[in-house]
This record gives C-alpha cells, structure tokens and sequence, in this order.
C-alpha cells in the first residue's frame, strides 16, 4: 500500500523540492497540497520545474485521510496551523520550521516531536509520531561534529565559517535576495546569534553532555542560488589519519554521509541528499569541510529520509539522486 502524503505551504522552495521528490517516489501517493494564497491553481503554475510532471492543483485544505503531513510553513507558523487543524494521532507530521527543534518545543498538543537528524537519531525516529526536521546550517555543522562529540574530543572552542544560497532566505523577496544585491557580492549576518546555535548544541550535548566549548558560528550570504560551504575547525590532539578512522567509522552505516579522501566542492552535492565531508589536520587545528543541498538534505530530501525511517522504508528510498557537477 502507498503512503498517502499531504503537504502544508506548497508554494515555497522547500514545498517545491519536496514535490519533486514525492512525485518520483514509488511508495507514496501525493494528495492534497495546501496553499491557500494558491488554491485552484495548478501546481506546476508556481514551480514551474514541474511542466509537465504531474496535473496535480492546490487545495485549500488537506484531504484528511493522509498518513503523513508535511508541514513546510514559516517559522513560528506549524504551531498555529496545528492548534486551528487537529489532525488523528495516526497521522505522522514532519515539520521543517524552527517550531519544534529544541527540547524545550518537542511536545506540543499530545503529539511529542523526534529532532529528525537520522546520523544522530535514526531508532528514535523510526518510532516517532512527529518529526522536528533539522536546519539546513545546523545539518551541515552537525555532520561535521557528531563524530567528535561520541568520542568525547570537543574540548576546546569550534569555529565555524559557513555559506549558504539565496533560496536558504525562502521565497519571499528581501533587499538581500534580490538579484542586483546579490550578484558578484558576499555579507554575514546573524554573526554568533544564529537561530540554529541552540539546537546544534542539544546534538553535541546528547552525545558529549561533559563539554562547555564554545561555538563560534560567521554565516555568509553566497552569490549563488543553493548550498552550503560550511568549514569547521577546533585543535585537536587526533592525527589526520586518527581523525579520519574516527569519521569513517562513525558514518559507516549511513547511506548518504560520505567522507571524501580528496578536497570537496559545493556541486558534488548540489540537488543531492548527500552530505559529504572532509577531514584534514593543519598544525594543531583539525578543519572539517562540509557541503549539502541546503533544500535536500538541509530540508525536504531530509524530510523524505525521515518519512521513510518512519514507514520502514530503507532510508535511500526516492531519493537516489544525482548532482550536476558540470
């Protein structure tokens, strides 16, 4: 039997990809697709990638017989439309906002929320009723430390300079995402106050509860449309090759973290799932280079691995896809 899938808020980038996707999946039925600024129109009139593919419109409401709800709202927004729309306990929710990702926000209305990093998580949440799917700087920067923090070697500061594409601001038009700023420019913004600080820390502290490094986290705004560049760096007694063993050994079961022998670019992973890393030692700093697909696995490509971790799907399921690198 296929999953019945609906999806709330289906006109961003987020909702985009995570259309893409499902319409390729061979285990789910794709239903209603909630945008009320859009509702009667064809899906494929606002992203436009989708000519084509599929006749599918826009609902103003979901249908109610879905066993699975994507929630790809603006932050702040998923705990308002779930406390005006009660859906059954059966029906799985994974949320992409900000909403439920710390522990403090995990339980909400009798439905208890599972942080949805499938490296960190993966038994949790293939138990879960609701899944808190991860940020798309806090996957990237995880990735890079979850193997640190089981071994207990965060012991001293991170560093973390890490930059991302135009569409990680979402759809709607800003002075930043315009073309004539954006193009041929670079800015930070947020310099160590980012949202996704807190819910990195819960991470590490899950797995390293004895540790008060300090992250020191400079976002950039890149002149490109999606991705994230993240380098990572912290001293560290660990050889290259120690470090290295430690990561492969870490990431030996899943499918879509790789650890790259050779220097790693943003393309290799651009409308991808994977996360790849490099692991490198200068002098007493160990760097760790990250890159992924700020809306795949930083978003709706990380959503479809929950949802098939839920339904006892293997994780790769949908989602072999691969990059443009030329």
């Amino acid at each position: 039997m296929k999953i019945k899938a609906g999806i709330v808020g289906g006109a961003g980038y987020t909702a985009g990809e995570l259309i893409r996707i499902l319409l390729h999946h061979e285990f789910v039925e794709l239903g209603g697709i909630v945008s009320t600024s859009n509702a009667g129109n064809p899906v494929y009139q606002v992203h436009d990638d989708l000519v084509g593919e599929t006749d599918l419109v826009f609902a103003s409401e979901l249908a109610g017989d879905e066993d699975v709800v994507f929630l790809c709202l603006g932050h702040g927004n998923s705990k308002a439309w779930l406390h005006k729309n009660a859906l059954p306990n059966t029906t799985h929710v994974i949320d992409l906002s900000n909403d439920f990702r710390l522990h403090a926000d995990a339980e909400f209305e009798c439905r208890e929320f599972v942080y949805g990093l499938p490296e960190l998580n993966k038994s949790r949440i293939q138990q879960a009723q609701s899944i808190a799917n991860p940020g798309c700087f806090a996957t990237a920067i995880q990735l890079a430390l979850l193997p640190l923090a089981q071994a207990g070697r965060l012991t001293h500061d991170v560093h973390v300079s890490a930059i991302t594409g135009s569409t990680g601001a979402g759809q709607s038009l800003s002075e930043t995402v315009h073309f004539s700023w954006r193009t041929n420019n670079v800015s930070i913004y947020k310099p160590f106050t980012h949202q996704h600080l807190g819910e990195i820390g819960e991470s590490l502290a899950q797995l390293q509860p004895q540790q008060d490094a300090e992250m020191h986290f400079i976002p950039y705004r890149g002149n490109f449309s999606r991705g994230i560049f993240a380098s990572v760096y912290t001293p560290s007694e660990l050889t290259q090759d120690e470090a290295r063993a430690l990561y492969r050994q870490f990431y030996a079961d899943a499918p879509f973290t790789t650890v790259s022998d050779k220097e790693i670019h943003l393309k290799q992973v651009v409308n991808t799932n994977k996360c790849l890393l490099h692991v490198q030692k200068q002098g007493k700093q160990l760097l760790i280079t990250s890159v992924i697909d700020n809306l795949v696995k930083g978003a709706s490509g990380q959503a479809v691995q929950n949802m098939n971790l839920l339904f006892g799907l293997p994780e790769t399921t949908g989602l072999n896809l691969k990059a443009g690198t030329f």
